[in-house]
């Protein structure tokens, strides 16, 4: 429980899960049922980018600040546009000083009628999640292990929605576990969109997950290949030491072009977040023939 997401809040990872998880979000309301947004590690509500944590590691300024002054072709607005509308939503005067958690980003988009289910294990984090969602009859806050209250929280009554499951990779077998919560939660509810953030540091291990998880899928859960979707990032040469160089997301049922949204944004997002030799990112199904990294910017 050392992990603190303040140091890391709106740097490149950021943005790219979130802007997936806007685009997924924003698609759920197109319809006027209920949908729940199930958060397996919440983290905090907003992060304060002029606080002490973002002034030591302003992992930021490579990441949402990048775009803050960007002009974005039309081409990739579509695509960011849910996203930006959140992180703007706490700032009238348009200055950059708040950045949105998951929590917020998913509580902005959703309406009266959905619900928000947060699960956080870091005592001092629920006590700021319940505080700051306080007489919000839509946001139900469980402290505790994300990947066990999983079991509990699936399938929701609502029967629409999605489960963001992003855990901090403090243990070396985060992945594994991880893996082991994809199983059992898409076995309790196969048709919820899921949405699994992972660091692209351990290639091998990242591999091992995405491929085992589509597999199993297909072979075992019936799953068509077009319901598994992997969008990754790198800024920079992967497996160099130093801050983050990448990471991505799989996405399990995603909403109707979702991929066609992605694919016109992130070679955009690629050039322009670029920090070195190297850069690039890939939109595939998690089971293509060259399933290695490919340069493909």
């Amino acid at each position: 429980m050392n992990y603190r997401h303040a140091f890391h809040a709106g740097n490149v990872a950021d943005v790219l899960k979130h802007a997936v998880l806007a685009l997924c979000l924003e698609r759920l309301t197109q319809k006027d049922k209920p949908f729940a947004v199930i958060d397996s590690h919440a983290g905090l509500a907003w992060y304060d980018l002029g606080g002490d944590e973002a002034r030591r590691s302003p992992e930021f300024k490579d990441g949402i600040a990048r775009l803050w002054a960007a002009d974005i072709p039309d081409a990739a607005a579509p695509a960011l546009a849910p996203y930006l509308a959140a992180v703007r939503a706490a700032k009238p005067d348009g200055a950059l000083r708040w950045y949105p958690g998951s929590p917020a980003l998913a509580a902005e988009i959703a309406r009266p009628q959905d619900r928000l289910r947060l699960c956080e294990l870091h005592p001092d984090d629920v006590r700021r999640l319940r505080d700051h969602f306080d007489g919000d009859a839509r946001v139900a806050v469980t402290a505790g292990d994300g990947y066990a209250a999983l079991n509990a929280l699936l399938p929701p009554p609502e029967k629409r929605g999605l489960v963001l499951i992003d855990p901090p990779f403090e243990h070396v077998d985060e992945m594994a576990h991880m893996a082991a919560a994809a199983v059992a939660a898409l076995t309790r509810w196969p048709t919820g969109t899921f949405v699994f953030w992972r660091p692209l540091k351990d290639l091998w291990a990242a591999e091992r997950f995405d491929v085992g998880l589509a597999e199993w899928l297909i072979a075992e859960r019936d799953v068509a290949a077009e319901k598994i979707l992997r969008a990754d990032l790198w800024v920079r040469e992967l497996g160099d030491d130093g801050p983050l160089a990448g990471a991505g997301v799989v996405v399990v049922n995603p909403p109707f072009q979702l991929d066609e949204k992605l694919r016109a944004l992130l070679p955009w997002l690629s050039e322009r977040l670029k920090r070195g030799d190297g850069a690039g990112w890939r939109l595939d199904g998690a089971i293509a023939e060259d399933s290695l990294l490919v340069d493909e910017f």
